[in-house]
């Protein structure tokens, strides 16, 4: 069984999108916001947090 700490997904998501963007993705920030809540299996409560953390970088 594996046991992450509380919000370490969402730790990972972050750092996720942030390589895809230095990396020159050419998805947009909400595409790999929506593919890092996939990836990373976020909650509905960290997918919102993630979204309201990027509210105003939205392209």
């Amino acid at each position: 069984m594996n046991i992450q700490p509380e919000g370490e997904s969402l730790r990972k998501a972050v750092k996720w999108i942030s390589e895809e963007e230095k990396a020159g993705s050419a998805k947009s920030r909400r595409q790999l916001m929506e593919a890092a809540c996939l990836k990373f299996n976020l909650t509905p409560m960290e997918a919102e947090y993630l979204s309201r953390s990027y509210k105003n970088t939205i392209e």
